[in-house]
């Protein structure tokens, strides 16, 4: 059976130079799922980082069969969100530090000054609604309209069935309406 998918096919190879194509075919749909998560710059690299980290160690415990059956886009993104979860299950349960909570913003030195507070008011907007609907919407509508999972695939790693993905999403999607008109 031939691989199709150049990812999966490097990791079968070779797991280090195939762990490099992994991470630079999905490290911008990791950290993107990550901040849109956890709504701050800081925390996503942090997310992302601990994500591919858990990624690599896993891979190097899967046989080549494992690897063969892979599907590495909703692989990462379970790893991303399962990793986000047991951050949050940890923070609740101490108290959150009050010093250096906000993160530091890197500049695009090509970006003009109109675009880049477009960029970021907007970015920030979008963070602040997210942040305000329950985990599992958040969840959802990350995963559908910012990673563009098709359902069937936010059901697998959100580990919920369609409708249940489906209902999460159209009430996310109602609640952020709702949150972005009583601006």
């Amino acid at each position: 059976m031939e691989c199709r998918d150049p990812v999966r096919k490097a990791l079968l190879d070779d797991l280090d130079e195939g762990f490099g194509e992994l991470f630079n075919a999905y490290r911008g749909l990791v950290f993107s799922t990550a901040l849109r998560l956890t709504g701050k710059w800081a925390d996503a690299e942090d997310l992302t980082a601990e994500a591919f980290l858990r990624a690599y160690r896993a891979l190097a415990d899967y046989d080549q069969d494992r690897i063969s059956e892979l599907q590495p886009r909703a692989w990462i993104v379970t790893i991303v969100m399962n990793v986000w979860r047991n951050c949050a299950r940890h923070k609740s349960r101490k108290p959150p530090p009050h010093l250096f909570d906000e993160p530091v913003e890197t500049l695009d030195p090509g970006e003009g000054v109109e675009e880049a507070a477009l960029r970021h008011e907007t970015g920030d907007e979008l963070a602040d609604l997210l942040v305000q609907l329950p985990s599992d919407q958040r969840a959802a509508v990350v995963l559908r309209h910012v990673v563009d999972l098709p359902v069937s695939e936010i059901a697998t790693v959100m580990r919920i069935p369609q409708g249940t993905v489906k209902s999460h999403i159209s009430r996310g999607l109602k609640r952020l309406r709702t949150l972005g008109g009583a601006r």
